[in-house]
């Protein structure tokens, strides 16, 4: 771990120049009192590092020195796909294994390449979740990264969607961070399965491995996965009239499902400005209440049923404000 943690002090001050001991310990996640040790280890190993004293002072490396030892593990090699998640990949245990392997990859590029690279992390950054919302943290996400790494079988506790909880048994063939949230693609009697991560309540990994299937491909099963959900999500039609603010209401309510089927819209706006559009909704009570947040910008033509519960809805609202 030391040797590990040496080598990263060097390549910090090989790529960012002067740097403090407590940007140093910080950046390291250690002490101030460890970087001081360090730094003395690399001094006795030959390594010309030297201190400047003072409230500007800090330890940089003698003009010019540059090593070569950048070589990547076989463990930071693996992380390189989460390099523009590092928060995803904190998640997964693998923060400080994906710092240093960027690290390492940083101070073997040529200068020039190394301030295009530093231009980019200064201007471009991405941000997963969406508004309002946080990356989830399930407490079994660790455990479950290391049982799809390792191809092994694990006994879990999950929590439904309706409350009740149920015992599986599970092959563990890949993770999916979507909109902030976790889901764990599965193997479960034959087939496949997708869960939330968050409501696994418990997880014990067995002793025994599975071999994965040669041809699972686990961006094309979420994909997939994917449109049949949001087909179960969506199962009905509204016939709508949209106001052009409505129409701008559209995607930061109904998400990219009523996105699409605005863009689909052939439709041409009335005088007062207003489109007909086919928006899916959801089944029962939550459609009523998708449709209520618009407001006075969109009106229910279709189905008579929902037109009807929509109107009926407005009206007790009203009577609520008298």
């Amino acid at each position: 771990m030391r040797a590990s943690r040496l080598v990263s002090v060097l390549l910090l001050l090989q790529n960012r120049g002067r740097m403090t001991a407590e940007e140093l310990a910080e950046e390291l996640e250690v002490s101030v009192r460890t970087v001081y040790r360090d730094i003395e280890a690399l001094s006795a190993a030959g390594v010309p590092v030297y201190a400047d004293r003072g409230r500007t002072g800090g330890y940089q490396l003698v003009g010019g020195y540059r090593t070569r030892l950048t070589g990547l593990t076989e463990q930071e090699a693996q992380t390189l796909p989460l390099a523009g998640l590092p928060a995803a990949a904190a998640e997964l245990g693998l923060g400080a294994v994906l710092a240093a392997a960027q690290l390492k990859l940083h101070a073997a590029l040529p200068e020039e390449l190394r301030e295009r690279a530093g231009k980019i992390t200064e201007r471009f950054h991405v941000d997963v979740p969406g508004w309002f919302r946080d990356v989830e943290s399930p407490p079994q996400l660790a455990a479950l990264a290391r049982a799809v790494w390792e191809n092994r079988r694990i006994s879990a506790r999950y929590r439904r969607w309706d409350g009740s909880e149920a015992d599986f048994d599970l092959d563990p063939l890949g993770l999916i961070l979507k909109a902030g949230n976790w889901y764990v693609a599965a193997r479960r009697h034959g087939g496949h399965r997708t869960y939330r991560v968050s409501r696994i309540l418990a997880l014990e990994e067995r002793d025994e491995t599975f071999e994965r299937p040669a041809d699972f491909d686990l961006a094309a099963y979420w994909r997939e996965w994917s449109e049949q959900f949001e087909r179960r999500m969506y199962p009905r039609v509204a016939v709508v009239r949209l106001s052009p603010l409505g129409r701008d209401f559209v995607p930061f309510y109904l998400g990219a499902v009523g996105a699409r089927a605005l863009a689909d819209s052939s439709g041409e706006e009335d005088e007062d400005g207003w489109l007909r559009v086919e928006l899916p909704v959801e089944p029962g009570a939550p459609a009523l209440g998708e449709l209520l947040r618009f407001g006075p910008e969109l009106q229910v033509l279709a189905p008579a049923e929902l037109r009807e519960q929509v109107a009926a809805a407005i009206a007790r609202m009203g009577a609520c404000y008298g």
